[in-house]
């Protein structure tokens, strides 16, 4: 038995072949003619409306020359949104991370049977199939204003792309060891621990770094809509044309991300 044959391996080196889009011209050229035939379409028949756009360009000048110099003067209040919103994106990211390993084993077609696998995989693509805005709008109508709507709302963004990707991770592993500890008699929850897990461990902690800095993100954004954190401070300095203030808020979202991108950048470095 060579190793493409054992389930959940690579098979061996292949000979690379261009796609047939790449190498016939005729199918290059006429994959270019249907991309410049849509854009003209769409262009013609969506409803832009030019003079609403012209009109908006002054008040879009107005925006922004009044959100400069940015106002730091409300560093209390800044300082509450982003304690929450850091706050939000912790607690989903570690209950997201812990509920998508379970969902993770189910969606892996090699550790389980059909039924479950089928059930694991439709689990993650409801997950996956909304954006966390409207799912945050479900849980605010839900639960009401509030952190605990931006925590179910990033919980469930979690359980989706961390699960989906643990998954494929679990359906590469190297099925030797599942064999030799199937050899010595272990049980299916001893195999997953000892054969399963240790193999996709460095990229559980490198996707959990990832989807912290996703949270972090994303709870501006879900705060928006009333799920908690800075974004709601923003929608309300908007709201009062409080713009100097908006864009210190802006600037201080950009400089956290940055140093969180940073930081998972490192750790991740160091796992791999």
């Amino acid at each position: 038995m060579t190793r493409s044959d054992i389930p959940g391996t690579h098979p061996g080196p292949r000979t690379w072949r261009k796609p047939p889009f790449i190498a016939s011209p005729l199918l290059r050229y006429g994959l270019w003619l249907m991309v410049v035939i849509y854009l003209i379409w769409a262009f013609a028949t969506l409803p832009f409306n030019w003079d609403r756009i012209a009109d908006g360009l002054p008040r879009a000048a107005r925006i922004f020359g009044g959100g400069f110099p940015p106002s730091f003067e409300r560093g209390g209040l800044l300082l509450t949104g982003f304690k929450e919103s850091f706050q939000i994106a912790i607690l989903a990211t570690l209950l997201g991370v812990m509920l998508s390993i379970p969902f993770a084993v189910m969606a892996a077609k090699n550790v389980v049977p059909k039924p479950i696998y089928y059930f694991g995989r439709s689990v993650i693509i409801v997950s996956r199939s909304f954006h966390p805005v409207i799912v945050a709008i479900l849980f605010v109508a839900a639960v009401g204003f509030g952190p605990l709507a931006g925590i179910l709302t990033l919980t469930v963004y979690s359980i989706g792309f961390v699960g989906k990707l643990l998954a494929e991770e679990i359906e590469e592993i190297d099925w030797g060891q599942v064999e030799a500890m199937k050899a010595t008699g272990a049980g299916y929850f001893s195999i997953l621990v000892y054969a399963v897990f240790p193999q996709i461990l460095p990229r559980q902690v490198g996707l959990s770094m990832y989807q912290l800095d996703s949270n972090l993100r994303a709870s501006a954004v879900v705060g928006i809509v009333g799920a908690g954190g800075i974004g709601g401070t923003l929608m309300n300095a908007f709201g009062r044309y409080d713009y100097d203030f908006a864009f210190a808020i802006l600037l201080i979202i950009i400089a956290v991300i940055l140093v969180s991108e940073g930081i998972s950048g490192w750790v991740r470095k160091k796992i791999w």
